[in-house]
């Protein structure tokens, strides 16, 4: 299995016979070298959209239609997506699970919000998720956009990932202090790779907060295209 960082909250996971793209925002994105966009989406199979936000889903219907390949996300975005944009979209809700090749890709809540913008001000774009993904002997956690919650409780003993794909980066979601504190309360991650982070100013520009607050726990910073295996 490799995870590959697209910068910000995009990630190419490659995972039983699947590549899935997870908010794979590109355009315009000042950490993604648009030079390399070919390589970061070639052999992709399926685009995975945690949240309507533009850092996460403006790349989504381009690359869905240029790869031929369906947008998996929440039900109400993904049939607004398919209607307006003729796009193929596998959509669904928080607790269902969908078989993407061979791995298995749960929706789980997350703490945010969730729109995309248009001429009239933000439109509704059905609430914001979290997948657990599985495959390969690991269950891989992405946090979407979100908070510390309560929810994160059951997740974690549910789902028992031992991969963490956390958003950490503050002022948007939750910072690498509330990353740390969250994935020892309620999980038992032997990895953890924090993620919505670096990509402004007003975004964390570090995980050390992240690796010093969970001893004995692999915390990798990503470097952008570049794979890591696991």
């Amino acid at each position: 299995m490799r995870i590959i960082w697209l910068g910000h909250s995009g990630f190419r996971i490659e995972i039983e016979q699947a590549v899935l793209l997870i908010d794979p925002w590109l355009t315009g994105n000042p950490m993604f070298p648009a030079e390399r966009r070919a390589e970061a989406i070639s052999g992709a199979t399926h685009v995975l959209v945690t949240h309507g936000h533009g850092d996460h889903s403006a790349d989504a219907v381009a690359i869905g239609k240029e790869l031929g390949i369906p947008l998996v996300g929440i039900y109400d975005l993904m049939s607004w997506l398919a209607e307006k944009d003729g796009v193929q979209t596998v959509g669904f809700n928080k607790g269902g699970t969908v078989a993407l090749g061979e791995a298995r890709v749960t929706m789980v809540n997350a703490c945010h919000s969730s729109s995309v913008s248009g001429p009239d001000g933000p439109r509704y774009a059905g609430a914001e998720a979290g997948f657990m993904i599985a495959g390969e002997g690991h269950t891989i956690y992405v946090s979407g956009d979100t908070d510390i919650m309560a929810d994160m409780g059951w997740m974690g003993e549910y789902h028992q990932p031992d991969i963490g794909i956390l958003s950490a980066g503050g002022h948007y979601t939750m910072d690498m202090a509330r990353a740390a504190f969250a994935a020892r309360k309620y999980f038992n991650f032997k990895t953890v790779i924090p993620c919505h982070y670096r990509t402004f100013p007003a975004l964390e520009q570090s995980a050390k907060v992240l690796a010093d607050g969970l001893p004995g726990v692999q915390v990798i910073e990503p470097q952008v295209l570049a794979p890591i295996s696991l």
